[in-house]
């Protein structure tokens, strides 16, 4: 009989622990819900864990009220002078995959505390070393990362539950922004794109990614198009032509290395590549260098390819229409016409048919396709 109530008192003790504290996968105290928003400012990772407390009837009492203006003592904790915790229950956090500048000032990559202490017009967004801690009530202001102060701005509808949102998305930057009740908290996040993203090439090229040529043209094709890194751009393209077990001599690794030496003002070593190179170019490859040439206003040496193109692919739809473009930019109307009347007959669909039909309607009137 006393084994039977020892265990009876037991049992007891145990549900009535568990009355007090939340174990099993239940709503969050409150009903606050728990949220993440996470998206990518160039190939930076920004994520943020956080819990969506409701106004529930409570308007013109959370801000000043709910939510204490500066740092306050919750009397609970550690902390004496804490700030708000920007959600509800456990530490909003915020990680940041690689370094960022938030508000102009630098914030290395890591995952952060989030706080704010409320003020007239502004808030202080406290970025905390701590993002572990039950709210802000062991918040230490010697853990700060970064502070920043920025202006609040008032809300024309209210926010029935916290939010934060992603806003103004750049390339290389984007404004994230907490959202309640009829208040917003804006606050600008900033990355280096071409630092980051020639990281990561570094990173990948080393890799098994690296045993591809394609990936050496993937990157040296971004510094092209950024023009930067035109130096290391050029070993690379070194690498994607004769690395060991990875390179290849093609018409793409050849003339992509061109591309590199013309951009750096070596104009007769491209020169020199690119004849070695379009005699391996498959006739669309050819075709494209080709129009390349036209872009950059080399009309004569875009005619040539054109007419590479014809020798090695004679009566194609494509080399037709390139020895209507290459003849039209050279003034050689006549001749234009003549690969424009039989590419037309070759014409694929309804389409590239309208389209070489105003071409022959603009050559016989004396002008250039290619304007």
């Amino acid at each position: 009989m006393l084994y039977r109530k020892s265990l009876l008192v037991l049992t007891a003790l145990l549900f009535s622990g568990l009355s007090f504290s939340q174990i099993l996968h239940t709503i969050a105290d409150g009903g606050n819900k728990k949220a993440s928003v996470s998206e990518r400012i160039g190939i930076t990772d920004v994520t943020i864990h956080y819990d969506r407390p409701a106004v529930k009837g409570r308007e013109g009492k959370i801000w000043g009220d709910l939510v204490h203006k500066g740092f306050a003592d919750l009397q609970f904790g550690t902390s004496k002078a804490a700030p708000w915790r920007a959600g509800a229950n456990e530490n909003t956090s915020i990680s940041f995959s690689t370094d960022v500048t938030v508000e102009g000032k630098a914030l290395p990559a890591g995952t952060y505390g989030l706080f704010m202490a409320m003020g007239d017009g502004e808030a202080t967004v406290i970025f905390s070393n701590n993002s572990t801690s039950w709210g802000s009530y062991f918040y230490d202001p010697k853990e700060d990362a970064l502070r920043v102060t920025v202006k609040t701005t008032a809300l024309a509808e209210s926010v029935e539950r916290l939010k934060y949102e992603f806003m103004d998305e750049k390339e290389n930057s984007a404004t994230i922004a907490l959202m309640w009740e009829k208040m917003k908290i804006p606050f600008k996040v900033e990355v280096d794109y071409v630092k980051t993203q020639l990281e990561s090439f570094r990173r990948e090229l080393r890799n098994e990614k690296g045993f591809r040529w394609e990936a050496w043209l993937e990157a040296i094709n971004f510094c092209l198009q950024r023009n930067t890194n035109l130096e290391e751009a050029l070993q690379w393209s070194d690498y994607a032509i004769s690395g060991v077990f990875v390179g290849q001599k093609n018409f793409r690794t050849l003339s992509t290395k061109a591309s590199v030496l013309a951009r750096l003002g070596r104009t007769a070593e491209a020169d020199a590549l690119m004849k070695e190179a379009t005699p391996l170019a498959t006739m669309q490859e050819l075709h494209n260098y080709g129009r390349q040439l036209l872009r950059e206003k080399r009309n004569a040496q875009a005619l040539e390819a054109f007419k590479l193109n014809a020798d090695k692919n004679p009566n194609q739809f494509t080399t037709n229409m390139g020895l209507m473009r290459g003849y039209s930019a050279n003034g050689d109307f006549k001749n234009a016409l003549k690969y424009a009347k039989a590419a037309l007959v070759q014409a694929p669909d309804k389409a590239n048919k309208d389209a070489i039909e105003g071409f022959i309607k603009t050559l016989e009137s004396g002008k250039d396709i290619n304007q």
